[in-house]
């Protein structure tokens, strides 16, 4: 496999090259691993004969498609989060696009309306709580994260991520923007300590008995299982899948677009396609412990072990939608403050 990849902090994307128009290949500009892309390029390019030339980011690549114009050499965006993969499409960055097999593979509600985006894989928001300090039954919803038994209780990494942001604005599609300040306020003042780190440092918070209660994406528990080290920390904490008998826990997602430029259109087309395939969906749901975006592919490995998941319907532009006024809330109860 002849998978170029070049891996670079925003401040060098410009000095990258990457080839375009180039006959059987197709270019990527991605948010997402290399080791979670070269299995599934491998898998492409055997199938298809369709080579890939990636450049890898963690950050910029909407202000550098913005910069590149119509010139871009990019086909496709790969990148996680609803609210990055919107925001190239607030930015006019994308183009729709309309296949049976991308609209057989991928429901509705996982996908933009117009065809801008689909999701890959999706992962829950979970809730996280101390095997020792917390019975087993005793959260079983994001609304009861702000009831006063929790108080200084809870861990969580900035209200400013865009994993919380997500979930915020689930919340506003639920309940309004009234009712979820009120349910904010209310779990900023639950907190343990001022909101810092990444969602695996609050699972390690709770082992350390900082605090009993966090929230995280699934895939991270999952990575910690699997590293030796971390392994002895993960299994302090039980999983907690928030309004599992209700409307269903929030899931966020791994998606793809296809550029505006897009000057291999047609063989970007094919992968994403294959992107949704069962066989496809399996390789990249398994190597970063996630859930399968295609309902055709069930989970597997650890991910089937931890149970079924029922996810929120919710369509994801429309949490996309709230954003900003998640954002705004954030502010407001200064949730990120001490």
């Amino acid at each position: 496999m002849r998978m170029k990849l070049a891996a670079t902090a925003a401040i060098a994307l410009a000095t990258l090259p990457i080839t375009a128009n180039a006959e059987g290949e197709v270019n990527i500009y991605s948010y997402r691993q290399a080791y979670l892309l070269e299995p599934l390029l491998n898998a492409f390019e055997k199938e298809t004969g369709i080579e890939s030339n990636v450049v890898f980011a963690k950050k910029g690549l909407a202000e550098r498609l913005e910069r590149e114009g119509r010139n871009s050499p990019a086909d496709v965006v790969m990148t996680v989060d609803i609210s990055r993969i919107n925001e190239l499409v607030e930015r006019d960055l994308v183009q729709g696009v309309s296949t049976e097999t991308l609209e057989k593979n991928i429901p509705e509600n996982l996908r933009h309306p117009e065809g801008k985006w689909y999701a890959l894989t999706t992962r829950g928001r979970l809730i996280f709580t101390s095997r020792d300090r917390v019975e087993e039954g005793e959260i079983t919803t994001y609304e009861e994260l702000a009831d006063p038994k929790w108080e200084d209780r809870i861990c969580t990494r900035s209200g400013k991520h865009p994993y919380n942001i997500a979930l915020f604005s689930s919340m506003i599609a639920h309940h309004g923007e009234a009712e979820t300040e009120k349910w904010l306020a209310g779990l900023k003042n639950n907190l343990a300590r001022k909101p810092q780190g990444g969602d695996r440092d609050q699972i390690k918070a709770i082992a350390e008995g900082v605090c009993d209660v966090s929230i995280g994406n699934s895939y991270y528990y999952g990575n910690m299982l699997q590293d030796e080290n971390q392994r002895p920390i993960a299994e302090q904490v039980r999983l907690v899948f928030p309004n599992a008998e209700g409307r269903g826990t929030h899931v966020n997602i791994s998606g793809i677009a296809l550029t505006k430029s897009a000057p291999n259109k047609e063989e970007a087309i094919k992968l994403m396609e294959f992107l949704s395939s069962p066989e496809a969906q399996r390789i990249y749901a398994e190597a970063n412990t996630e859930y399968p975006a295609n309902p055709a592919v069930k989970p597997s490995g650890l991910v089937a072990e931890w149970g079924e998941i029922h996810p929120d319907d919710l369509p994801l532009h429309t949490i996309a939608e709230n954003r900003n006024a998640a954002v705004k809330m954030v502010d407001r109860v200064d949730y990120n403050g001490e």
